[in-house]
């Protein structure tokens, strides 16, 4: 058996996984970024590219932030743009305590320099005439905006490789052990990888990974559904959202639309498809919120699988058993803007021990209690032979 040797195995090539590649390899670790399938190409890839920070929850804020000024390095980051741009991000109300929730949302946040506008019905209605009628006000983030993650999300894989890590695609982790000094991970083609360090960023998958160490979490599944119109004249200059969820769309520099909200229906272990009640359901949503688009020709309908936890709080930091093993994932639909920064914070506790970024919240073991419940698979030892490959810089 073929064995690889690394200072850090990092399992899941997504944003977070390819954020913590780069941010490790440029402090000179020997990274090796291992994915089942390819890099960005699962939740990382296929979600609706909001990168906002309005509407996240107070815990996640310093999080949020770190990740607005990475986000504004974007190009000196992955070499390209990525179609990131500052719109704006409009988050809608529909009745008087929807906008009475904005309110105190805003009180609550307003030292977080998000620098959040209030607007009333008249405000939104001048602003933004393009909206349905139907609407008590709004709140505005003017620094929020949105990106192309079918871009960013593969291009960061690469950045890492230029930075020195070593992708491994189509590379499925079959079971991955702690021996007391390294970890000890095979591959479905019949490799073994030892490193000092393992980063867990599986996404939807990171249960599996975290229950090989004990480290079991309640993580369940979303399955967000998106639909993009055909191209039209420019219509939008913000990003939109619904305060209490339930719609959200952006338009692209081509005029189309991207637009989600509902959920997709599961098809199989890990895949899920559109479903015509929710298609349906979405349609009329929009066409409600942005009446003169009603007639516009939808393309395509697609949806992901995305890892969500009990508090929709993502699961960050250190594992609670085992040293030297790391967790970034169950972001529950809302990853995409904090990626970058994750992975940034998971470098910096693997190098350092310590981040300036406040993640207690986010540590793995808040769910003891319900972690219980789920099986724990043993570990296997395996055997190791001579024939060993080291990931050089």
């Amino acid at each position: 058996m073929q064995t690889l040797n690394a200072d850090v195995l990092i399992v899941g090539a997504g944003i977070i996984g390819a954020s913590a590649a780069y941010f490790l390899s440029r402090q000179g670790k020997r990274v090796l970024l291992c994915d089942a399938g390819q890099s960005g190409t699962k939740a990382s890839g296929v979600n609706f590219g909001g990168v906002r920070r309005q509407g996240r929850p107070l815990v996640q804020m310093p999080l949020a932030a770190r990740s607005h000024v990475l986000w504004s390095r974007l190009s000196e980051l992955i070499g390209i743009d990525g179609e990131y741009i500052r719109s704006g991000h409009l988050k809608v109300a529909f009745t008087p305590g929807d906008l009475e929730r904005l309110k105190q949302y805003n009180a609550m946040v307003a030292t977080c320099g998000l620098d959040l506008q209030l607007l009333d019905d008249a405000d939104v209605r001048r602003r933004y005439p393009w909206l349905g009628p139907e609407l008590a006000g709004a709140s505005l983030c003017p620094e929020d905006g949105h990106a192309n993650p079918r871009l960013v999300s593969p291009a960061l894989a690469w950045a890492a490789q230029q930075a020195g890590a070593v992708l491994m695609e189509h590379c499925r982790i079959t079971r991955s052990h702690f021996d007391g000094t390294h970890f000890v991970s095979d591959t479905a083609d019949g490799r073994r990888i030892r490193s000092a360090c393992l980063v867990n960023a599986a996404g939807a998958w990171a249960g599996t990974i975290a229950q090989m160490f004990g480290d079991a979490v309640p993580l369940g599944e979303i399955y967000p559904q998106m639909g993009v119109t055909e191209p039209l004249p420019p219509i939008m200059n913000v990003v939109v959202g619904v305060q209490g969820g339930g719609l959200y769309a952006r338009q692209v520099a081509r005029g189309n639309i991207i637009f989600g909200g509902s959920r997709a229906r599961s098809v199989d272990p890990g895949f899920a498809r559109p479903s015509h009640q929710s298609v349906s359901l979405l349609l009329t949503r929009l066409a409600g919120l942005i009446p003169g688009i009603a007639n516009a020709s939808v393309i395509r309908f697609w949806s992901g699988v995305e890892g969500a936890t009990p508090d929709l709080n993502p699961i960050l930091g250190a594992s609670a058993t085992i040293p030297g093993l790391f967790h970034g994932f169950g972001y529950s639909g809302a990853g995409f803007q904090v990626g970058l920064a994750s992975g940034e914070v998971l470098a910096q506790l693997i190098v350092s021990g310590a981040s300036p970024i406040p993640i207690d919240a986010f540590r793995i073991d808040r769910f003891a209690a319900d972690s219980g419940k789920l099986h724990t698979p043993s570990s296997h030892a395996g055997k190791r032979n001579t024939d060993e490959i080291s990931i050089s810089k």
